[in-house]
């Protein structure tokens, strides 16, 4: 400290991090706020006005605050430093927080130090992660009524555990039960591994899943919500992606295809179990949503960064909200390694050639997966061929492959690409009939024909596809 350093001081004032104190009282309440928010510096002898009126700086004052430090539950570390005549108390941000003195619990609210009511003191210590809602026991779920030996086998098996052991004890063993008189008592873990029906015990924990028709959430096509059990939700809310996400398929040679996503499942499953794993569970007001846009997948769950994990750090450092339930994945290989999953996706996202997921995080995380330019040109032809009189199916997402089979045969013969129907049935994975009766729909509605000799003609794009292009073209 020096007297330009001083002077800027008390020209900016008391803040976040700064307190001016002119006598002891009270003391404790600015050491715990401070200890509780992140640190700061009590000035010992400046008056709120910014007056210097200085303090009788003696060893027996600084042993006083050292006690008074100490006393705190748990006792703050200070270091203590003098001026002049001024004593600079540094409180360094508590590592075992809440800290609290005699008149309570208090923290920093910009250049005040506010005491924290219950509520508050609640969610302080939430958010801290003193209290974890996969550890908490559940006293509503009885053992009798709501567990599912069937669910605990099938964990099993994915885990490669052998049943060698009573369900209790394997259950004690995984850290989701224990016995207490002699009844089996569970976690919100076990509960939410081994529950007959999780809906029975908790209504907030399901994943929901909507597929909507356009950009905008206002036409719902489909909406599915899964609250069976965690491992059951994951597996449901893929299997709804799958359900509606365009495949195509490549021939590589051998008897199987290689199946290509439009956007790849690997991805896409390592957003979905993170959002399930680590959603905050205390937050009863929003579920784990899954939205399917023409133009984008967005994976929300509630509970934005950990506490802990700065920014700057997301994706290459991990902190575990729920450390329970990431374990339990783990051991049932839906999780690879612990805080690597945000690197899976990059790195999958990155192979396939498609644009970066782009994360945002506030009191909700999201995941968003931009989809490719094909889907947009498949709803954007979609709403010109309806304006023409072509249904392509009765609902949109019923006939969406055949849509897109449709879309990539008008696209070979708008690049003059040799058409073969056989060749196109091969990377359809689909039959040749199944494309004959594709090329005579399309037929049928004008957007082709077939043009010259049979043995030598070939099949050109109509006037009336071609407009359907352009306007396409225009759209997207």
């Amino acid at each position: 400290m020096n007297k330009s350093e001083l002077q800027l001081i008390l020209e900016e004032g008391e803040g976040y991090k700064i307190e001016f104190k002119e006598s002891l009282t009270n003391i404790d309440k600015e050491i715990v706020a401070f200890a509780n928010s992140s640190g700061g510096r009590i000035f010992l002898g400046i008056t709120d006005n910014k007056e210097i009126k200085g303090f009788a700086i003696t060893n027996k004052l600084k042993s006083q605050i050292q006690d008074i430090a100490n006393n705190c539950q748990p006792s703050v570390k200070i270091l203590i430093a003098d001026f002049e005549n001024i004593l600079i108390i540094t409180v360094r941000e508590g590592d075992d927080k809440p800290y609290k003195c005699s008149s309570g619990f208090y923290s920093r609210g910009g250049p005040n130090s506010q005491k924290l009511n219950r509520n508050e003191i609640i969610e302080f210590i939430k958010a801290e992660g003193k209290v974890r809602f996969d550890e908490l026991i559940n006293l509503k779920f009885d053992y009798d009524a709501h567990f599912d030996q069937r669910k605990l086998e099938k964990f099993l098996r994915l885990s490669g555990i052998s049943k060698v052991l009573d369900n209790s004890s394997i259950l004690t063993n995984l850290g989701v039960a224990e016995k207490q008189e002699g009844k089996v008592i569970f976690n919100n873990t076990g509960i939410l591994f081994f529950s007959r029906n999780l809906a029975d015990i908790y209504y907030h924990t399901a994943v929901t899943c909507a597929l909507y028709k356009g950009i905008e959430k206002v036409d719902v096509l489909d909406r599915r919500d899964f609250n069976e059990d965690i491992i059951g939700n994951i597996d449901g809310a893929m299997n709804f992606l799958k359900q509606y996400i365009p495949v195509r398929y490549e021939m590589t040679g051998s008897p199987k295809r290689k199946e290509i996503p439009e956007i790849p499942y690997d991805a896409l499953r390592e957003a979905v179990i993170n959002a399930v794993a680590h959603r905050d569970y205390f937050e009863k007001g929003a579920n784990v949503m899954i939205e399917m846009f023409d133009d984008r997948i967005e994976i929300t769950n509630p509970g934005g960064l950990v506490q802990g994990l700065r920014p700057e750090d997301f994706g290459s450092k991990s902190v575990l909200r729920n450390p329970n339930i990431a374990n339990l994945l783990h051991r049932a290989e839906y999780i690879e390694k612990m805080g690597t999953g945000i690197s899976k996706i990059r790195r999958v996202m990155k192979s396939a050639g498609l644009p970066k997921v782009k994360f945002k995080f506030n009191a909700f995380f999201t995941a968003t997966f931009i989809r490719p330019k094909t889907r947009k040109e498949a709803a954007a032809l979609q709403s010109e061929a309806e304006r023409f009189g072509i249904k392509f199916g009765i609902k949109f997402g019923i006939k969406d492959n055949r849509l897109q089979r449709m879309i990539n045969i008008i696209g070979a013969l708008k690049r003059d690409e040799i058409f073969s129907v056989a060749d196109f049935a091969d990377k359809s994975g689909v039959t040749t009939r199944v494309i004959e009766k594709d090329i005579d729909f399309l037929k049928v509605q004008g957007i082709i024909k077939f043009h010259g000799a049979r043995k030598t003609g070939r099949y050109v794009i109509t006037g009336k596809g071609n407009k359907i292009i352009r306007e396409m073209s225009k759209k997207s």
